[in-house]
């Protein structure tokens, strides 16, 4: 396990900020996980956890590192149920997690991967209103797509409350993205059906009704929050609207093969190797 910075015990807000920054980062570096970080934020604190994941994110990103878009987490009752945190996050996405449909994803980039099914939204527009909508989120989505996301944690055996997971940029891994774009007219995403496979056997079960009612509603949430959070969603923008139903340990090279009905199927598929 990742061992904990040295930190004062009357470190102010600031260095407590600055540890679970650091002591995730050398998590991520090593691929090797750590301790929870509410020891330094607490249980309840979200926004210092958000102003973590903002300052591990910019340190990607001056590495060059490219954010793509964002992701929500937690927003079906089936994985609320898993960890006991039952509100919804978000994270950002970089160019870096993002494969498309039957590439290679290497397993040794991960720490303790999970795989689960979603839609992603590509947008042609911002959504950059404080009081965004469902009507907003329709008007700017360009086309979804059915998509894998693999979720990992860099917190040991995924002990999380809110605050670990939002520093940990929504517990965020891969996003595997299919390549038939279908747009959102006249179709109901919550009635949308989910199948996950992994190596021809279905593991996973869900809808679009699992998450926060309607995907759409998702990406509204999200939208709102980000502009609250001064990072507003923009044209160009890939949006990982959440899961449909339970999440699934990887554990090992193999294949997930998601369906949707109507939106078609997207294959992540795990190989052994670190690149």
């Amino acid at each position: 396990m990742t061992p904990l910075p040295d930190t004062d015990e009357n470190t102010g807000p600031g260095g407590r900020i600055d540890a679970a920054a650091a002591l995730l980062t050398a998590a991520a570096a090593t691929r090797t996980p750590c301790a929870p970080v509410r020891q330094y934020l607490g249980e309840g604190d979200i926004d210092a956890a958000y102003e973590v994941q903002r300052r591990v994110a910019a340190a990607r990103a001056a590495s060059g590192a490219r954010r793509v878009g964002a992701k929500i987490g937690l927003t079906a009752p089936v994985v609320q149920q898993q960890f006991g945190v039952f509100q919804p996050d978000f994270g950002v996405l970089f160019d870096d997690m993002m494969y498309a449909h039957g590439e290679p994803l290497p397993l040794g980039r991960f720490i303790q991967p999970r795989a689960e099914g979603e839609i992603a939204f590509v947008l042609g527009r911002d959504l950059d209103l404080p009081g965004a909508g469902v009507a907003d989120v329709l008007r700017a989505t360009e086309f979804v797509l059915p998509a894998v996301e693999i979720v990992d944690s860099r917190i040991t055996d995924w002990d999380l409350t809110i605050t670990d997971t939002v520093a940990d940029n929504a517990s965020s891994g891969a996003v595997v993205l299919g390549t038939t774009p279908h747009t959102l007219d006249a179709r109901d995403l919550s009635r949308v059906g989910m199948t996950l496979h992994r190596d021809g056997e279905p593991v996973s079960f869900g809808a679009g009704h699992a998450c926060l009612g309607s995907p759409v509603v998702a990406v509204a949430w999200l939208a709102r929050e980000m502009v609250r959070r001064e990072q507003p969603l923009r044209a160009g923008d890939v949006v990982m609207s959440g899961a449909l139903g339970p999440m699934v340990p990887i554990g090992g090279p193999g294949r997930f093969r998601l369906e949707l009905d109507g939106l078609g199927e997207v294959e992540a598929v795990i190989e052994e190797g670190t690149k």
